[in-house]
């Protein structure tokens, strides 16, 4: 049987009793459906987990008994950054919610010249932590006990010109127009993929990320719309190089 899964943004103690309140209640009582003696892992997103067994459960709060803490890491061992275009509602959140079950570990959106998405001041805040809630339910279906970051959302011209240590890291630029594939690339340690939104990238952009150490691929004939780009680019790193060799 399946344990259901919670994330709290708490310190969280093995063998100790915790009291919440607000969105984790009415994520364990009204969307798990939870009831008092029922048993489910808790993890903060640094790693680990707990066993947990909710003692009492009323409509302003819930006490949980916290059990040994659980060292279980299902990180993978290919570190990848993803650098993902901005785009329009359900399907960054759809690029987001799989970038991190097929285990991303960081997340940069940027803006560009062909992104469609207007986002400035308060709207961006709160896209962001929207973006980043997307994330939180992501790790508790999946498993993950460890959050990718994802950071404030950057402009083009002023995240890709910059001077980037090579060794066994990869830059490389989702291109449809180039000749090479992850196949024809070594081994890395990590990589970053570069992906542009809806209409991907301008020329202009695409001969910058080439000036900035950037390698183009492309990924098969066609032209894939920019959420199953996102996926299939993260998903055949990961069988090449990564965890699902």
């Amino acid at each position: 049987m399946r344990i259901s899964r919670l994330y709290l943004d708490t310190l969280l103690t093995a063998n100790q009793n915790i009291t919440i309140k607000g969105e984790p209640l009415n994520y364990l009582a009204n969307v798990l459906r939870l009831k008092a003696g029922a048993t489910l892992s808790l993890f903060n997103g640094q790693g680990g987990e707990f066993t947990a067994t909710i003692i009492e459960l009323s409509k302003r709060e819930a006490t949980l008994s916290l059990g040994d803490f659980q060292n279980n890491d299902n990180e993978s061992s290919l570190e990848i950054n993803l650098i993902q275009g901005i785009s329009r509602g359900e399907r960054m959140d759809f690029t987001l919610q799989k970038a991190t079950e097929l285990g991303v570990n960081r997340i940069i959106p940027i803006f560009t010249e062909r992104c469609t998405v207007n986002l400035k001041g308060e709207r961006l805040e709160k896209r962001l932590k929207h973006w980043q809630g997307t994330v939180r339910s992501a790790c508790e279906q999946c498993g993950r006990n460890s959050l990718p970051t994802i950071e404030p959302a950057q402009d083009f011209n002023s995240l890709i010109p910059t001077s980037y240590p090579q060794d066994e890291h990869h830059y490389l630029l989702l291109d449809p127009e180039s000749n090479h594939s992850l196949t024809s690339i070594l081994q890395p340690s990590s990589v970053t993929l570069l992906i542009g939104p809806e209409g991907g990238f301008s020329e202009r952009e695409r001969e910058l990320a080439y000036a900035n150490h950037y390698q183009g691929i492309q990924i098969g004939p066609r032209i894939l719309r920019t959420e199953t780009a996102a996926i299939t680019a993260i998903s055949a790193a990961q069988v090449l190089w990564g965890d699902l060799r």
